[in-house]
């Protein structure tokens, strides 16, 4: 049994990535989303488990002393962190596994797993960035404003990831993010099992 592909992806808030990897996950039920735990508290409509595990600083410090996370970091005054075991254990048992990260997490995964495929989404502009979060309607203008600079540095390091896709129309985005992820199936450094078996065959 072929081992499962870590997928890596990020994006500012209010980029859209929410929306493209659950269609992914919903026209893909066998993939595994790795829900990550956040001290942050939960906004209109999140449910604990299903968009993050909120739980207190004091626990995720203790996760950290345990070694329970993959990863970690301080993001907006929050911590956020992917739980590790369910991460291993899905892609053990052949599932590929998606995580939906901030850019230091995410290269810190890279680093851990250096097998990950990690893809970036880019809003068209920063510009367009700052109107679709302020529809959204659940920042103030300083913290919309600290949300674009710090879209800004994000975007930056997007140079640091696999591949690059652009949400300026969202049915193209999925598009395009699927087609990624078919594509990185295939990398050599995804499939050195099978060039092993290949050779090994007289």
């Amino acid at each position: 049994m072929n081992r499962g592909t870590l997928f890596i992806i990020s994006a500012p808030s209010g980029t859209g990535k929410g929306t493209i990897v659950s269609e992914i996950l919903r026209s893909d039920p066998n993939i595994y989303f790795s829900v990550s735990a956040t001290t942050r508290a939960p906004r209109e409509g999140e449910k604990n488990g299903v968009n993050y595990f909120f739980i207190t600083r004091e626990e995720f410090l203790e996760l950290i002393k345990t070694g329970g996370m993959l990863e970690h970091t301080e993001f907006c005054g929050n911590f956020y962190g992917t739980p590790k075991k369910a991460v291993y254990d899905k892609l053990d048992s052949g599932r590929d596994v998606i995580l939906e990260i901030e850019t230091v997490g995410a290269m810190n995964v890279k680093a851990a797993c250096p097998e990950a495929v990690s893809i970036f989404i880019l809003p068209p502009s920063l510009y367009e960035l700052r109107r679709r979060l302020e529809k959204r309607g659940t920042d103030s203008e300083e913290v919309i404003s600290r949300r674009i600079a710090e879209a800004r540095a994000e975007i930056e390091k997007s140079r640091l990831y696999d591949f690059a896709v652009m949400n300026d129309d969202l049915e193209s985005a999925i598009k395009d993010v699927k087609n990624v992820m078919s594509a990185a199936k295939k990398l050599t450094k995804l499939n050195s099992d099978m060039i092993e078996g290949v050779l090994k065959k007289c």
